[in-house]
């Protein structure tokens, strides 16, 4: 008994056409994220990434600091504290001018950005109960304070980070002594940020603890336009080589009076969400204002000295801010596809698939023993898993049809699946002795493939 073919080409592909409803739903039904605390009624804003998304948002997290710090000579990386003295934000002008506006509606009770409200015959109305009966904008901070220590009046405030950027900013100092990094030269971080946002929404895209993949590249002030368009072009190609298409993406020169006062350009990488076209990140030229606050605040010299020129000023820097949590959200909306494929009988039934490239798929193959009650299908089957898992992680899985056991790997994105059969243990024809049945989730192709060249194989598709 061989593997039972799977071989016809799915039909009717539709990527990337799911409603966010059904991008929910299939977050929590497959263990990608679940709502905070769901069981005492949920935590507004906040999300847990399950075992599936978890290792998503880890591999997306690797392949960032990858080609951005480990296969670069001008970066280094760091990791900064998410309580932050309120000197940092101070000097930054977050304490002063960090907030939105925001406005009550007075019928419904709901709290809501300025921006939110709906205009209908000239008139401002609530979103949600069409009411008119609103306040006046106030201005809401967005940072998160609390104390530090025993006390618990000002002298004790710290604040927990609106943004990863200040901490490299305030070490800048400490790291150029310490990597003897020249200019232009960056330092990246990964790491947590808390707003407290007037209104959370769209699933994870506005949350109020989130994740940022960021770099500050630092350099003299003639070259930040120029390293500007470098780190655009750089960015973008980020995004396709994890499996964003390139007509999803999109770049909007941000205008002259809603850039930041600092800065010099800015763009912001957007991507057809179902919920419409938001922003992903943001690339901009902030020149030399976060080190000239910081050296002014703090008595600190934030200066560089450039031992060829003979010359000493404060660096300017570029900065690419990536949204983590946005980012996986968009890889699951990518990659959401539904099409109609055959069952075991031949009969056409709808087939749910993420396309995740092969490098951020959570899960990289699935082994499957043709029949659990074989003990010798089952020993070899856990042989494979025992000799790929060095290398990738590896689901066993031996309950159900074989066809139901590929449907279920197909719903969470795993490329490739495995399956032990009789012709494997050489029963037919000992010439395919130790060969197992390889198959392809987009395509559904199968083919024999030796057990030893397995690693090969697949670190190759994996790359």
């Amino acid at each position: 008994m061989s593997t039972p073919p799977d071989t016809q080409r799915p039909v009717s592909q539709s990527c990337g056409a799911a409603s966010m409803e059904k991008i929910v739903s299939l977050c929590k039904r497959r263990g990608f994220i679940f709502q905070s605390s769901e069981i005492y009624g949920g935590l507004n804003g906040a999300w847990d990434y399950g075992p599936l998304g978890v290792e998503l948002k880890r591999n997306l997290k690797n392949y960032w600091w990858q080609v951005t710090v480990h296969e670069r000579e001008d970066v280094v990386g760091m990791d900064g504290s998410i309580l932050t003295h309120p000197a940092v934000l101070t000097a930054s002008g977050h304490v002063e001018g960090f907030s939105d506006p925001m406005i009550d509606c007075r019928s419904c009770k709901a709290h809501l950005r300025a921006d939110q409200l709906v205009e209908k015959k000239g008139a401002k109305q609530c979103p949600n109960c069409g009411g008119k009966d609103l306040t006046v904008p106030r201005q809401f901070n967005l940072m998160f304070e609390t104390h530090v220590g025993a006390a618990t009046d000002e002298s004790s405030i710290a604040y927990l980070r609106p943004e990863t950027a200040q901490s490299i900013f305030v070490q800048f100092k400490n790291i150029l002594e310490v990597s003897r990094r020249k200019l232009p030269f960056g330092i990246a971080q990964i790491g947590k940020a808390f707003r407290n946002e007037i209104n959370p929404r769209n699933f994870t895209f506005r949350s109020r603890e989130f994740e940022q993949m960021e770099l500050e590249y630092f350099c003299r002030a003639e070259q930040g336009m120029e390293l500007l368009e470098y780190w655009k072009k750089e960015r973008l190609r980020f995004y396709e080589n994890i499996g964003i298409s390139h007509s999803k993406l999109h770049v909007l020169t941000v205008p002259d009076d809603e850039r930041a006062f600092y800065s010099k350009g800015t763009y912001d990488i957007e991507y057809d969400f179902p919920f419409g076209r938001q922003e992903l990140e943001g690339v901009a030229y902030r020149t030399d204002y976060d080190l000239s606050q910081h050296q002014k605040a703090s008595g600190k010299s934030l200066d560089y000295f450039d031992e060829e020129t003979k010359q000493r000023f404060v660096p300017h820097v570029v900065e690419p801010s990536a949204g983590v949590d946005r980012t996986v959200l968009a890889l699951i909306c990518e990659a959401y596809s539904e099409d109609q494929a055959p069952d075991e009988k031949g009969k056409m039934e709808t087939r749910l698939v993420l396309r995740f490239h092969p490098r951020m798929a959570p899960i990289k193959c699935g082994v499957f023993p043709l029949l659990k009650n074989n003990p010798q299908l089952v020993a070899k089957a856990k042989e494979i898993v025992a000799l790929l898992r060095p290398h990738m992680l590896v689901f066993y899985d031996e309950s159900g049809a074989i066809g139901r056991r590929y449907r279920r790997q197909d719903e969470i994105g795993t490329p490739f699946g495995i399956t032990v059969d009789f012709e494997t243990l050489g029963e037919k024809d000992p010439a395919l002795g130790d060969t197992v049945t390889l198959r392809h989730r987009d395509s559904m192709k199968q083919e024999r493939v030796a057990i030893q060249d397995l690693p090969s194989i697949l670190r190759e598709q994996l790359a």
